[in-house]
């Protein structure tokens, strides 16, 4: 089917974009808070030797800053060639987010960024130390609206349907922005980013080591990105834990996928992995009370009550009445202007409905299901290497403290080998987060299918293919130069 192969190969295109995209931010978010840091303690103490060590980190991160930017551009662009329809649905809400993300925060990360990098010995030390946080804040606070238009995606907010001009308006701006999943997803993004920040920088000091050269300035960084990865560490497992509370609440089958639970209840058991259970973990991660109800897979498509009596409509129902709703959208723009007493029973039908109004899309309850497996696996090897990352930068920073590290050569083995692990767990977070809430492009209120623009399956497929190469090629000449930067390394006698 023709229409199929273009939401696949559309969806394939975006996510090819988003995951290298998402290959550099997180490197930007870290590096910018560890560089800092750093650059921190020499205007502190006056020590040259953390000068050096904040410009070598500074210098890999202007290179990793670059090509994101060029990632990111064309992942905008998309939403007007592959996703017109998503555009114009929905173009008022979701573009504001962006729009100021373009204007504010992306030319405060450029205005600063070239007095961070160029202005070493022209500004004093305080105003070049000021640049540079402030371009690490203007990197946060660009993903920080970034994340608040995804957020709405995951729990559409603060917006009412127009059936005149068949678009979403907004009509509350605040309730977009302090959206829960908004603020539960900037914390668990960002602060994920110090780790990848961290990680970075303790396997690239951790080749200096097994090089044995540059060996102060690999410790000193060692120390600094493991305080700061372990701190970033914790934060995500604080937000990981609102996160679940607000996917039970809005994204209940995101949940139930990511937990391969095909029937709910009280007392709902964690699965580690099939067949290893922590009893009650489940219910009490979704709703704080060890006893709490979660709906499994099942519960969800055949309808339940909770057991405090709030009944929840099946997915048959739900499909039902979103039929209803786009029918009742038909009639209207049909009898607006010949018709008004039915037009305006049509659109009292379609404003008692339009909360489903996206079902009306589904010809079967069985797309409702994301695909179980991708997402049951992908949500472990999150948990897991965060784990393991965890305990490795706590591992390093003891080692270290201790002046062991210098000779552990097979912890620092792991450390090096760590940094496309920490990679690894960022994109398995994204596939739950989005392919998790699958077949929405916007929760409950628009499918992809009804979201992709109208052209040819061949143009995507060409362009799929073109951005293989493009992002391939971008993602090689950036290996390459942080390589011969790294083999060339600071430069700074160990004293």
């Amino acid at each position: 089917m023709v229409e199929h192969a273009l939401v696949d190969w559309s969806r394939a295109q975006f996510a090819l974009t988003a995951g290298y995209h998402w290959l550099f931010v997180p490197l930007t978010l870290g590096l910018a808070v560890i560089m800092a840091t750093m650059e921190s303690v020499y205007v502190a103490t006056g020590d040259d030797f953390w000068k050096k060590t904040a410009k070598f980190w500074m210098k890999l991160f202007a290179i990793n800053f670059a090509v994101g930017i060029a990632t990111g551009i064309i992942l905008e662009f998309e939403f007007g060639t592959n996703w017109s329809n998503y555009s114009w649905f929905v173009g008022d809400i979701f573009g504001a987010p962006l729009a100021i993300e373009g204007i504010f925060a992306f030319f405060m990360e450029a205005t600063f960024f070239a007095v961070m990098f160029f202005g070493w010995e022209k500004v004093s030390k305080r105003f070049h130390l000021a640049a540079t946080w402030l371009t690490g804040i203007g990197a946060a606070i660009s993903a920080v609206w970034i994340l608040i238009a995804n957020s709405w995606m995951q729990n559409p907010v603060g917006m009412e349907f127009n059936p005149d001009t068949v678009r979403h308006e907004m009509v509350d701006f605040w309730a977009l922005v302090f959206n829960p999943i908004a603020i539960s997803k900037l914390f668990h993004s960002v602060f994920s980013g110090w780790m990848t920040g961290a990680i970075f920088v303790i396997g690239i000091s951790s080749w200096y080591l097994l090089k044995r050269r540059e060996t102060r300035f690999a410790l000193a960084s060692i120390r600094v990105a493991a305080i700061i990865g372990i701190i970033g560490t914790f934060a995500v497992m604080l937000s990981g834990d609102s996160s679940g509370i607000q996917a039970a609440k809005y994204q209940p089958m995101k949940l139930a996928a990511a937990e391969g639970l095909e029937d709910g209840g009280t007392a709902i058991p964690l699965s580690i992995v099939p067949g290893v259970e922590i009893p009650g973990m489940l219910s009490f991660l979704a709703t704080h009370d060890i006893d709490g109800y979660v709906p499994g897979i099942n519960n969800l498509l055949d309808g339940y009550t909770t057991p405090d009596g709030v009944r929840h409509l099946s997915a048959d129902e739900k499909i039902e009445r979103g039929k209803t709703a786009l029918k009742a959208f038909g009639d209207y723009r049909t009898l607006k202007d010949s018709n008004p007493e039915a037009a305006a029973a049509a659109r009292a039908t379609l404003d008692e409905n339009i909360e489903y109004f996206g079902y009306g899309y589904i010809d079967s309850k069985s797309e409702l299901i994301p695909p179980v497996t991708l997402i049951y696996w992908a949500f472990r090897v999150m948990i897991g290497i965060g784990s393991f990352l965890l305990l490795l930068m706590a591992a390093v920073l003891l080692f270290e403290r201790k002046g062991k590290l210098l000779n552990m050569r097979w912890l620092q083995w792991a450390a090096l080998l760590s940094i496309p692990l920490v990679y690894l767990a960022g994109e398995a977070g994204w596939v739950v987060a989005e392919v998790g809430r699958q077949p929405w492009v916007i929760e409950g209120l628009l499918p992809v299918k009804a979201a992709v623009s109208s052209v040819s399956v061949g143009a995507v497929q060409t362009t799929f293919w073109l951005f293989v190469a493009i992002f391939t090629l971008f993602l090689v000449i950036e290996m390459r130069i942080m390589f011969k930067a790294i083999v060339q390394g600071p430069n700074i006698e160990n004293k």
